[in-house]
């Protein structure tokens, strides 16, 4: 057990086997980073996750787009650029810091735009992932003994994307039939390009899919209208994840609560970053789902952003100590270390882990 690889740490705790320690990663701000340079960090992101011992290795990032590498810049000043993106998306960025993207506007606004422009457009497009720099990717994953995962967008995030939240909302109701389709295209375009990975001969162990389907307080439409319209490709998803024999990450913040058996019936092998937050507590779903689910996150940035060692110690054992108890938990914070977070505390919180995270 002292020796499991990362693979081997994570696969036993997908299928909540006996493994030595609960696995690792996390995700940073920009800004974060750059803070803890200025505090003595010697290094990028990859050396924190070196230091965290993260278990995890990305083969890719896949978002399709209708045109892409269409990116276009249509004005900027000295604090934000506005683009136009391959989704046809006009949209105001920050040029020296993270924050949420302002969204100004949507070409794609009508179901006839979708078939005449977006979705002959998107059905047109190569590869947008290159094969062989995943499969080089890999080669260095499995050299480090890592998790290796292929990572993507799925339909629902990809549609808000487009279309925007306000015109998505409103035609699940009035279009759904529009709104299956532009879900259902997306889709086939991400397993489009995950086939041609996969025929590099590559075996990821994971398939993390990202999709933010809910705020702070519920889904952002009924479990219902989202078993009809959405869970059909979330699941054939998972459904190619198990047929390429990895498991299913999906990602998505918010209180998802009331899709948590919608999720299951879909095959999802583990839910990631569960916002504590958005009323996210793997200390009442261990005991509901814990059998069947395994849980990767739920340790509170607003807790970490204290820089309260007291309150981020009964923080990391109270979430380490509810997940080990079915063996199927990873940590990671509840959503991305924000800056206010300093490099001491996050040196710190990497000790608890080694205190609190090991199996006896």
């Amino acid at each position: 057990m002292s020796k499991l690889t990362g693979q081997e740490r994570v696969n036993r705790a997908m299928e909540r086997r006996d493994h030595d320690r609960v696995p690792r990663h996390d995700s940073f701000w920009g800004e974060t980073i750059t803070r803890w340079q200025n505090e003595g960090l010697n290094g990028e992101v990859q050396q924190v996750l070196d230091l965290l011992s993260s278990d995890f290795h990305s083969l890719n990032w896949l978002w399709p787009m209708a045109f892409p590498g269409q990116d276009e810049i249509v004005s900027q000043d000295t604090e934000t650029r506005v683009v136009r993106d391959g989704n046809g998306k006009l949209v105001r960025y920050w040029r020296n810091k993270s924050g949420t993207p302002d969204h100004l506007g949507f070409d794609c606004e009508t179901r006839a735009k979708w078939e005449t422009v977006y979705k002959p457009a998107l059905l047109g497009t190569g590869l947008q992932n290159d094969p062989e720099a995943v499969r080089r990717q890999y080669l260095r994953g499995r050299t480090k003994g890592r998790w290796c995962h292929l990572t993507g967008v799925e339909g629902f995030e990809e549609t808000r994307s487009l279309m925007g939240d306000e015109i998505t909302l409103i035609a699940m109701a009035e279009d759904p039939e529009w709104i299956q389709d532009v879900s259902r295209t997306f889709t086939d375009v991400t397993l489009r390009n995950f086939d041609a990975l996969m025929a590099t001969g590559i075996q990821p162990d994971g398939l993390w899919i990202y999709g933010d389907m809910a705020f702070k307080t519920a889904t952002m439409c009924s479990p219902s209208m989202y078993r009809e319209l959405i869970w059909p490709d979330h699941k054939r998803l998972a459904d190619w994840a198990h047929a390429h024999r990895m498991k299913f990450i999906y990602h998505t913040d918010g209180d998802v609560n009331g899709v948590m058996d919608l999720y299951l019936a879909a095959g999802f092998d583990c839910l990631q970053p569960l916002e504590a937050k958005a009323n996210m507590d793997i200390r009442n779903l261990v005991p509901k789902y814990g059998d069947r689910l395994t849980f990767f996150g739920n340790v509170d940035v607003m807790q970490m952003m204290t820089n309260d060692r007291a309150k981020i110690e009964t923080e990391v054992q109270a979430k380490l100590t509810a997940g080990k108890s079915r063996k199927g938990y990873i940590y990671h914070s509840d959503h991305s270390v924000p800056p206010q977070v300093s490099w001491e505390t996050y040196q710190f919180i990497i000790e608890l882990l080694d205190k609190y995270g090991r199996y006896d």
